[in-house]
């Protein structure tokens, strides 16, 4: 089998024909590693670091006749990971000549990406549903009358502890509605959504507005950058447990995500349809478990990768390397899971919900599929 050199514009047809729901599939793996990833990443492509691409391309590209693109910063490392990806059986291997700055060359010509851009999401999400916002002066403001308000932070929580707006508590955004009543226990309260820009307060607070939530949502304008643009300065620590949320926090939540389910017309799956749809010959399936790391680690459906929803939301292709695949989000009540579909479908994904009570009607199966990581 050759490995192909392919040009900025056969990429770029490839990420444009058809369409996710018509099952056209690229896997896009980028080779370079984090830090260069971290410092930009304009196709939006799945990082597998060189040295992690052996141990776990299976899990990003399941299906071995894929059609792949490796990229790197143009050092012919994409080369060297053709080869690893020949070994392990994979048939359709392409490097994209140039890598990054080939990508990059004359001027920003290497449009389309991968995925859309968080920001561009979220502000398009923001236009067409009118997504309230609130400045770090209004907000300041609130906090000096000690106003009845909640600030929830919806980023990671590595990223909470490093600096978060004063007073703020950290629920990122697919756990918003199965904690919030646990949170946020009067109607009367304030909310007030923030991250460390736009993407994760705006589809936050439109989260808690779209499944009806009796408060008043707002989003922070800009987030944290804006409050020490501001000449204010952030608070750190302050790390959340996450233990399990109260009876009623979990009941509100599974009421409030129904009704996301509604608007978003969203489809459900059992295990019977997860097993179907991987053994189909052609097109991928991702099954994620949306939980947070900690609940992952305790145990989760044998095959399932762990997928924060708050970030799978945010850069689904973080996780999911192949355009055009399927994706079933798996989760313990259905909130998160729901929560997460409710947008992936917004981005133009094909994605299913394994619900909480599928999950109880296969309770035997799932003692013995349940295994420790």
């Amino acid at each position: 089998m050759a490995i192909k050199e392919i040009h900025r514009a056969t990429l770029q047809t490839w990420l444009t024909e058809g369409s996710l729901s018509q099952g056209v599939e690229t896997g896009l793996l980028d080779l370079r590693n984090e830090a260069d990833f971290a410092k930009g990443h304009p196709l939006f492509a799945t990082n597998v670091p060189l040295r992690r691409l052996e141990a776990e391309a299976s899990a990003f590209v399941p299906r071995k006749d894929t059609r792949l693109v490796l990229v790197d910063g143009g050092d012919k490392v994409a080369h060297q990971g053709a080869e690893i990806l020949k070994r392990l059986g994979y048939t359709d291997i392409n490097v994209l000549r140039g890598g990054i700055p080939g990508w990059l060359d004359n001027g920003g010509n290497g449009s389309p990406t991968f995925d859309i851009p968080g920001v561009i999401f979220a502000t398009a999400v923001q236009d067409i549903d009118g997504t309230p916002g609130i400045t770090v002066e209004e907000l300041a403001a609130l906090q000096a009358r000690k106003a009845d308000i909640a600030i929830l932070d919806t980023r990671t929580p590595p990223e909470f502890e490093l600096g978060h707006v004063p007073g703020a508590r950290n629920l990122p955004v697919a756990e918003l509605l199965q904690r919030f009543l646990d949170y946020v226990p009067s109607p009367d309260t304030r909310v007030i959504v923030s991250c460390a820009g736009l993407p994760r307060a705006i589809l936050g607070a439109q989260t808690l507005i779209s499944a009806g939530v009796p408060n008043e949502v707002v989003y922070l304008i800009d987030g944290t950058p804006a409050w020490t643009r501001a000449g204010r300065e952030l608070e750190s620590g302050h790390a959340e447990t996450f233990a399990h949320p109260s009876s009623k926090a979990v009941e509100f939540g599974l009421k409030a995500a129904e009704k996301l389910v509604r608007r978003g017309s969203l489809k459900t799956i059992d295990r019977a349809g997860i097993d179907k749809w991987s053994a189909e010959s052609g097109r991928t399936t991702y099954v994620l478990d949306v939980r947070l790391p900690h609940e992952y680690a305790l145990g989760h459906l044998p095959g399932a990768l762990s997928s924060p929803g708050g970030q799978l939301i945010a850069v689904s292709h973080r996780t999911v390397a192949v355009r055009g695949a399927r994706i079933v989000l798996v989760d313990d009540t259905g909130t998160r899971a729901k929560t997460t579909a409710f947008w992936l479908a917004r981005r133009g994904w094909d994605v299913r919900v394994h619900t909480h009570a599928q999950a109880e009607a296969e309770k035997a199966d799932a003692r013995r599929e349940f295994a420790p990581s």
